[in-house]
């Protein structure tokens, strides 16, 4: 039943009436504790407990691992996601924007850029990501595995997704971009 903002009021007890978020001073706390204050989504009545990440995340992991019920400031990409069997309330519009505030990275080069280097403009309209595979590259690369290492177990493990990213763009000396790639990461 706990699906979205409008809901949380009705679990006050489950909840322990505490909201965890992350960092004091942060965006997302900010907000938190406007809806607290304004008593919006009949929050009035809940504490907004400020953490680190880390500390937020234990103690959620905590709540998960006694099978309790928490709210707390999630999101995407992270591990989170992977980590934690979480769903994302619904309902927040007015209060972080569109689409549940989801954000998007775009690439942005000189005007001129398409021009004057056709090859890399492909690459980078070629290169994109989901949010779930940037959280599965996270992992690794939190617990201190090389970035470089990640990439090249990801690109040997998904084939597919270097063919992708490698459509039309050739080498530095013209040659397929596919195999020089392949050949440079010994894949």
């Amino acid at each position: 039943g706990l699906k979205t903002f409008a809901d949380i009021a009705r679990f006050k007890d489950r909840l322990g009436g505490k909201i965890y978020g992350i960092e004091p001073g942060s965006g997302a706390n900010t907000d938190i504790q406007k809806m607290i204050d304004t008593n919006r989504f009949g929050l009035g009545g809940f504490k907004l407990v400020a953490s680190g990440e880390a500390g937020m995340l234990a103690a959620v992991q905590r709540a998960v691992n006694r099978k309790e019920f928490v709210v707390f400031v999630g999101w995407t990409p992270h591990p989170m996601n992977l980590n934690i069997k979480m769903d994302y309330l619904t309902g927040s519009e007015d209060v972080f924007g569109p689409n549940e505030g989801r954000a998007t990275v775009s690439t942005v080069t000189a005007p001129d850029f398409a021009e004057r280097c056709p090859n890399a403009n492909r690459l980078l309209t070629n290169l994109t990501f989901t949010a779930a595979q940037e959280s599965q590259w996270m992992v690794p690369i939190m617990a201190r595995q090389s970035p470089q290492e990640v990439a090249k177990k990801w690109l040997r493990e998904h084939p597919e997704d270097l063919q992708r990213w490698l459509v039309g763009v050739t080498a530095f000396d013209g040659s397929d971009g596919v195999a020089a790639v392949q050949a440079s990461l010994k894949l």
